[in-house]
């Protein structure tokens, strides 16, 4: 099995996949960088000169459904773009909604940018969610509600609908997986739990990989 690990930053990434201990579980590690352009970049340059029996996303995210706990780690199996359009005054049009793109033309399904289920996901034995991609976290009562209300998505992050995309496009298998680290309000740095996620986060990862090499 051979597994490609993707992160934003190195700090979502505790010491499991370094260089030394990553080769002894064969497993590869990318830190591609904050945002969908970074990760688009990075990752399809990496996939050019590579491949992998599944390539697993990994990180932080706000969640907009209470009922997903602080510091849990879920699944995500839908992304989708949350802030590519344009305003329309006070009205937001979506990249769908103005006719530049259409929502079943591969890699979309429905708008969506689809994970497809395999037998090596169920491996991951995690809550399901769904998701929006920002280039701007919801920060203010205007923001969240209008993304709340189009798009009724669990969570949100920066880098997860590009992460779909290129992995859709390469035709490779992949999974997406988010610890949640807030929810998501007016920005209050406060009441976030990023410690707490970033540990549930990795303790998964290593039963995760264990498993896949047992």
């Amino acid at each position: 099995m051979k597994l490609l690990i993707v992160a934003a930053t190195q700090m979502e990434l505790l010491p499991l996949p370094t260089s030394t201990e990553g080769r002894r579980w064969g497993v590869d590690v990318l830190i591609a960088g904050v945002g969908m352009l970074a990760t688009a970049y990075a990752l399809t340059r990496h996939l050019q000169a590579n491949r992998y029996d599944l390539v697993l996303q990994v990180g932080v995210g706000g969640s907009f459904n209470r009922d997903i706990p602080l510091g849990s780690v879920v699944f995500v199996t839908t992304d989708q773009y949350g802030d590519l359009g344009a305003e329309d005054h006070d009205a937001y049009i979506d990249i769908f909604d103005m006719g530049l793109l259409d929502k079943d033309i591969t890699p979309h399904t429905g708008g969506k940018l689809v994970t497809p289920l395999l037998p090596i996901h169920e491996k991951i034995a995690l809550p399901q969610a769904s998701a929006i991609t920002v280039n701007t976290v919801s920060g203010n009562e205007s923001t969240i509600l209008r993304r709340s209300k189009r798009y009724n998505a669990d969570i949100e992050s920066m880098e997860g609908a590009a992460f779909h995309y290129v992995c859709l496009q390469e035709g490779v298998a992949f999974a997406q997986v988010r610890a949640i680290s807030n929810y998501v309000i007016p920005r209050d740095k406060s009441q976030w739990t990023m410690k707490d996620a970033i540990i549930n986060l990795n303790k998964w990862m290593a039963c995760f990989i264990e498993k896949l090499n047992a």
